[in-house]
Order: structure tokens, then C-alpha cells, then sequence
């Protein structure tokens, strides 16, 4: 998929907090993720895999934590 493809489904879906982190990705403000690899950033695997992957050409870290980290936190 291309970028605009992700833009328009995230939109399509009203995930528009995934969309600030692509905008933010690009404006230089995002340059790490950290993620419960199990879960992912939305419940759609494929486009899951494609946003992660659009980020990742974005220069951001993708960081998967243990379910159990994130609740220590």
C-alpha cells in the first residue's frame, strides 16, 4: 500500500490518532514506538503491518515491550 492508501483507510475508519502519529513521524516529532507486540496499534492485522511499516520508512524505532513491562509502568 502506499502512504495515501494507508492516509485514506485510517480516515475511512476515523483512526485519526494513528494518522497524528504518521504526521508526526514525518514532522520529526515521533522517533520511537513502543508497542505490546500482541496487540499492535489497531485491531486490522494488515493494515496494522502497514502502518508499522510506513513508520518504520519514517525513521521511527519500533520497540516491542512484554504485556507484563507495560503494566509494571
Amino acid at each position: 500500500m502506499t502512504k495515501e492508501e494507508i492516509l485514506k483507510e485510517l480516515q475511512e475508519k476515523e483512526l485519526d490518532d494513528i494518522i497524528e502519529l504518521i504526521e508526526d513521524a514525518e514532522n520529526g516529532y515521533l522517533e520511537e514506538l513502543e508497542l505490546v507486540e500482541q496487540i499492535g496499534l489497531m485491531y486490522d492485522p494488515k493494515l496494522n503491518e502497514e502502518v508499522l511499516n510506513l513508520l518504520k520508512s519514517l525513521g521511527v524505532k519500533i520497540t516491542y515491550v512484554e504485556a507484563d513491562d507495560e503494566e509494571e509502568e
